[in-house]
Formats: C-alpha cells, structure tokens, sequence
C-alpha cells in the first residue's frame, strides 16, 4: 500500500495538471471571439474596392452568427478532451492508416501552423513540463492526442470552427489574430503548470540526462514536446539569413556541441530547418548549464540561484547585483577602454593578442568576484563568446576593438536578463549580429576611418556611458544603427539615381495597375466598344500613371489627360442628334491631340501611333452614324468627375506583380540604364511562399553571393522599395542589381543568391564556446 500511494498521487497531480491547463486555455475562447469580431467589423469598415469590402462584410456577418456557436462547441470539446488523453488513442498504429482526402490535409496545415507557433513561443516551458509529467507518470512520451502538446488545442480550435460552418478562407484571414490571442495565453498556462508542478515539489531542476535519448542509429537526440513536428523558434519571426540558412547546406543538421546529443532533424523547409538549428544552440547551452550548476539562470529575484532582488522586468542590471560585483565589472570594461585607446593599426596581431589576454585575466577575476554560480557561469560563457569574436579574421581589426570593448556591458545584461542566452532576438544580440554582418563583407582598408567606423564607435561609447538600462540601451543604439545603415549604404550618387528611377519605376506601374482596375470598374456597365476598353486599360491607364508621376496627380496637364478618357468614352458613343454631332465634330481635333501627347510619354510615337488613332476613327465614324450604343450623358460626368479624383479610389487590389524591365527605366527618365542590371520576375514561375517570406525578412547591410548569368559576385543588399517589390544590391565594381520581389525568392530558392554567413555572430560565438565547454566543462565555474 505504501508503495502505491506515491504513483496514485502522481498520476493524480498529473491529472490535475492538465485540467488546470485546459482551464487556463479555455478561458481564451470567449476573448479571442471578441478580438476576431473586433477585427472583421473593422475591415468590414474600412473604404477600399467593392469587391473586397463586400467580401469583410460577409465574413463579419458569417462570424456574427456562427462565432457563438464556435465558442462554446470548442470549449466543450476542450472539457472532454482529457478524456482522449486518458484513454491514449494511438494515432500511428498501421490499423489507422488511410489516404486523407485534401480537406483533412489543409485542416491538418491550418492547425499545424498554429501549433508551431505556439511550441516556437513557449519552447522552453513546454520541455520542461514535458519531462515534468513524463516524470509523474513514468512514461517515455507522452501520447499522441495528449491535451499539453500544442497543436491538441490548436486542433480543437480549427475542427470547431469548421464544424459549425465557418470557412478555412476566413480562418486564414484573421490568422494574424487567433496567433496573437493564443500564443499570449498559452504562455501563462505552460508557466503556471511548470510552476504549480514545482511548487508541489516536481522536478525543481531538470536532469540533462532526462532530455536525451538514443535514436535507431545509437546517437543521442533530442526530442520536443511536440513530436517531430514542431521547430523550435517557429513562433516569432527571425530573418533566415540571419540564423545562417545557407543554400548549399539545406540538408544538414550541424552538431550542437554536446558530445553527440543533436538536435533531431524534424524536416520541414528550408527556413524552419535553419531556425531550428539557431534555437537549437541556444537549447542546448541552457541544458549545458542547468545541468551543471543545478538550477536556471534566472534573473535575479526571480526564484532563480541569484541574490539582490532584481524582479522580471524591474529597474536595469545591477539593481539587484551586490556592489561589489557591480563595481568589479564597470572598473574591467573601464580598464580594457584604456588599453585599446592605446592599439594602432600597423601591429593588429600583437594588439589582437594582448587584448584576447587581457580580458581572459579579467574575466578570470571577475569569476573570483561572482557571489553565485550562475554569475560565474554566465562570465565565462560571455568570456569564451567574446573570445570568438575577438578571433574572427573577417571583422576588420578597427572594428574588432570596438566589438571587444561590449564584452561587459553585455556581461553586466546577460547576468541580470539571462534570457540573453535563450532567445535570439534579445536587443544585445541582435546589435551584435547586425553590426558583424555588415562589416565582415568589407575588407580593412575600406572601414578604417569611414563613417561606418565612427558609427560603431559612437555606438559602443552610448552603451557605456549607460550601464544601468539594461537592453533598453541596446534596443535604442539599435535602431539608430539601422537608421544610420539605410542613409550610409544608399549615398553614392550612382546607388542615390538607382535607388529613385528604380522607386519611381514601381509607383509608376502600381499606379498603372491601380488605374487599370479604376477604369474597368467605371466602364463595368457602360456599352464601350471593346476597341476603345482595350485603349484604356492598356495605354492610356499607364499615361495616366507617368503623367502623375511626372507632373504630379492634380496637375495641369494630368488632369488633361485624365479628361481626356472620359472625352473619347463620350465621342465613341452614338451621336442621334444633330447638337452632339457638331460637338463632336468641334472637338475632336483637341481630342486627337491630347491622345497624340499621351501615348507619346510612353515612347508611342510614328506608326504605331498611326495604328491606334486609325482604330479609334473608325469607332469614332460609326458613333457619328449611331452604330454605337448610346450612354447616358450622367454616367460621363460620373466618370469625368471620379477620374479628376482618381487617386482617392485605388487601392493595392491586384498590385502584386509589376512589370519590369531596362527598358521601362530608361523611359521613364531617360537614364542610361547599363549599369542596372534589372532582374525582373519570371511569369509563370512557382515559388515557395516561405521563400518568399524570406525574401520579405532579408536585412539591409548583409552580404550575398550572387550568380547571375554565369557570372558570381559579392553583393551587399542596401536598399529595398517602398512596396517590397524591389531590391537593390551593390557590388564592388560598381554595378548594381535591381531584383523584383518573386526573382529574388526564386534565386534564394535555386542557391543563385547564397547569405555569405552560415551564421550569425552571436550564434557562431555561442556555438564555439559550447564547443569548449563540452570539452572542458569545469571551466565553467573554476
């Protein structure tokens, strides 16, 4: 009976668990109806196309009825699901194998992305409550429809929503939404279970050996509380380039520097494989430590191993640090910020030397100083960290002194904020990575005394003049450094006359494209000979967008123009009474001429010119004989009147693809555009929408190789158009390569546009020092 008891009550505190679980998700529901609700009444609201204001609006008034229903059938299949939990369906047994049709598959993708998204926000509470319950219950893994994985509520919410008769279409739609409501609250309950099982005296510190297991093969691997399904990070988006994707190395998985125990390679894309092994670096080195010195790094006062008081986000580092400790690493960095005002370029290796020693001696005394061992352990990880970066030859030598002089500011942050180690876009590292990848594509003598030097400079010197504000300082010097590398990157006169042609080439055809649309719309019931429609929509749309551009929307000779459409829309209608005749008579020299002008701004001139005014005569001399269809002389004022207003009627409907050439550049301002290479999109051509995403995510600053026809080049990426469809990318021999948004994604996709970086900085350094941990790990606390 004894030995009984404590596994009744585990099973029973496991139980338990999940019912406070369901409870804490469950509560969700209700709010996040509100917030779709609150969502469609807005776009339900809002001025755009008819088409697509008629579609928010019947999306409102689908949610308005069904949305109840939703909430409460999900909320009652979330109350029974633990009943499935308990009885352990296995979903992989060979008797439950069948072909899905494609509902059941684009279903399974609907809550798959959720799921992901909520096991990339909560990866690390997730684990552990994994191990936690495995732990109670004395099993291996926990089951397949098991109510704490992430995608069982994701699961629960999508069939719902479908079983009541709401649409995937409208699922998709407010996606955005349902991610931002459950991925905060799934948080809370992961965290409040974590924390009630350690409360109750479950596994206060996880055992390292609890997180690896052998595969097949022998290897120790790792494995999510997900299955094989879930990616780490997938929650929060991160620039690929900037977690070293490279396209020669999609199929690799890289070891994690730990003695065998890798990541498990779950699949997926390309980009979800890249954040895998990013996070996965950062997983691994919290395992490394919580294994060895008993505990998390969790902040100070936050039940963590350190001392002071310093609450989640309390005052700034060092508000909670002993004086002593505080004073020791401020009088270090004041220490090295003298010695490297001393360095000069001429003797790089030995400077480089004695500032690698220089900080080991220091960080070595400071680890003496440290009260705790999650304070010593936290200075020799940022020690060997920054012994990485100190080492890497691509950083110029000038920049490599000013990226050692972080060491501890970062220091000072990374023991009061430990989730520096855990998440990759902690304002510290994300400087770090930003300034490295843009100076490691130049060589010495071009940083040396530029702007970009002085920048960095300035950049490191704010940071320590304010110690005390943790990452907010960073956050800040961040932004301004992005700020500065937009202005920096594009100042050339050459990158500056690219860079307008190139943003007016794009307003130009958006607003051919947006007139296009306008003018169907204006002409959708009027009886206009086709002749005269296919004028319109496919000259005279893009004269009205290159006068725009040219003299402005409301100017003279735009508005002439614009006139001029619902003039030759009034002329090619039947003229029955005398009056009309003579009037057309009396214009029509005008209207010839201002038709003449205009296809003259796009280059039409000469026979081609001849060939449209001959097909307009002809349309114009049977509307004089009353051939034509009659329109009412109120529908040509309404179109002459909305015309004069054009600008306030379009919207971005069906803007996505441009038309791009030299050509079109050349035109527009008669710019020689030889040293523009355009590289337009490819019609027709499939492109993944992750790698798409990825072309929307790339940085500014960071450097690619590039083979384009045959012909490889180191490029810096330096200037993105305002929609998102142009890149500009800048060599060093002076050419440029203007790539429209699908090329790109197409040439990232074929390995033609490879990241010049596997990885970050900050994940190379992380990786390396974990490397010499594993083999040597008692220099952690020694």
């Amino acid at each position: 009976m004894s030995t009984a008891r404590p596994q009744v009550l585990s099973q029973q505190l496991a139980r338990e668990t999940r019912q406070r679980f369901i409870a804490a998700t469950q509560a969700l529901i209700e709010p996040l109806a509100q917030a779709i609700r609150d969502r469609l009444s807005a776009s339900a609201a809002q001025m755009g196309n008819a088409r697509d204001m008629q579609d928010w609006r019947d999306d409102f008034l689908a949610f308005q009825s069904l949305g109840g229903r939703w909430v409460a059938q999900t909320q009652e299949a979330w109350r029974k699901a633990q009943e499935v939990t308990a009885v352990g369906v296995d979903t992989h047994s060979l008797s439950n194998l069948a072909l899905m049709d494609d509902d059941v598959v684009e279903t399974q993708i609907l809550s798959s992305r959720l799921g992901q998204a909520v096991q990339g926000k909560s990866n690390f509470e997730i684990n552990d409550l994994r191990l936690r319950i495995q732990h109670l219950e004395g099993t291996e893994e926990l089951g397949a429809k098991d109510v704490l994985k992430p995608e069982a509520l994701a699961r629960t919410m999508v069939e719902q929503w479908l079983a009541v008769g709401l649409s995937r279409v409208l699922w998709t739609r407010v996606q955005d939404v349902i991610e931002r409501g459950v991925l905060e609250a799934t948080a809370k309950a992961y965290a409040d279970a974590n924390r009630h099982l350690v409360q109750q005296g479950v596994m206060p510190e996880i055992d390292l050996k609890s997180f690896v297991r052998r595969t097949a093969s022998g290897h120790s691997g790792v494995m999510p509380l997900g299955g094989g399904n879930a990616p780490s990070g997938a929650g929060r988006p991160m620039a690929p380039e900037s977690m070293g994707f490279q396209a020669g190395a999609m199929g690799a998985m890289h070891a994690m520097g730990m003695a065998g125990d890798t990541l498990v390679a779950t699949g997926g894309s390309p980009l979800s494989m890249a954040r895998q092994r990013a996070q996965g670096v950062l997983l691994n080195l919290k395992r490394f430590v919580t294994a060895r010195i008993g505990g998390d790094m969790a902040p100070r006062g936050a039940g963590g191993t350190g001392e002071g008081g310093l609450p989640r986000g309390g005052a700034g580092p060092g508000a909670g640090m002993p004086g002593g400790f505080a004073a020791a690493i401020s009088d270090a960095g004041a220490a090295y910020q003298l010695a490297s005002s001393q360095y000069v370029v001429g003797d790089e290796v030995a400077a480089l030397q004695h500032s690698a020693a220089e900080l080991r001696r220091r960080a070595t005394d400071l680890k003496r100083r440290a009260p705790t061992t999650a304070d010593k352990a936290t200075v020799e990880i940022v020690a060997l960290m920054f012994q990485a970066i100190l080492a890497e030859e691509r950083i110029p030598f000038s920049a490599r002194v000013w990226f050692a002089r972080l060491q501890m500011p970062v220091l000072r942050v990374a023991i009061a904020e430990p989730e520096f180690f855990g998440t990759l876009q902690h304002p510290a590292r994300m400087l770090i990575d930003r300034m490295g990848s843009v100076v490691m594509g130049f060589d010495a003598a071009a940083i040396s005394g530029s702007a970009l030097e002085g920048e960095i400079r300035r950049v490191v010197q704010v940071i320590e003049q304010y110690p005390e504000t943790g990452q907010r300082v960073f956050k800040l010097v961040f932004d301004e450094f992005v700020a500065f590398l937009n202005k920096y990157l594009t100042q050339s006169d050459s990158t500056q006359r690219v860079m307008s042609v190139a943003q007016q080439v794009e307003q130009k055809e958006t607003m051919a494209i947006q007139y296009t649309i306008e003018l169907r719309k204006m002409l959708n019931d009027m009886p206009v000979r086709e002749e005269i429609r296919e004028f319109l929509f496919k000259i005279w749309a893009e004269v009205l967008a290159i006068a725009a551009l040219k003299y402005g929307a409301q100017d003279e000779q735009t508005v002439t123009l614009k006139r001029a459409a619902s003039e030759l829309v009034w002329a090619a209608s039947a003229k029955p009474n005398r009056n009309d005749r003579t009037r057309v008579i009396q214009d029509l020299p005008k209207l010839l001429q201002r038709l003449r002008s205009g296809m003259a701004l796009l280059g039409i001139v000469g026979e081609p010119q001849e060939a449209q005014i001959k097909t307009i005569g002809v349309t114009l001399s049977d509307a004089f004989l009353s051939k034509t269809e009659a329109i009412p002389q109120a529908k040509i004022e309404a179109m002459a009147s909305r015309l004069a207003n054009l600008e306030d009627f379009v919207s971005d409907e069906g803007t996505a693809e441009l038309a791009l050439d030299a050509a079109s550049i050349e035109l527009l301002l008669g710019v020689d555009a030889a040293s523009i290479e355009v590289v337009p999109d490819t019609r027709g051509a499939k492109i993944d929408e992750d790698m798409l995403q990825w072309a929307r995510e790339l940085q500014v600053g960071n450097w690619f190789m590039l083979d384009h026809n045959n012909r490889a080049s180191q490029v810096q990426f330096v200037w993105r158009s305002e929609r998102k469809q142009l890149h500009l990318f800048a060599s060093a021999d002076g050419r440029s390569f203007l790539i429209q948004a699908g090329r790109l994604a197409s040439y990232l996709q074929a390995g033609l546009l490879v990241p010049a970086e596997e990885e970050t900085l900050t994940v190379r350094a992380t990786r390396e020092a974990l490397a010499k941990l594993d083999a040597n790990p008692e220099r952690l606390l020694n």
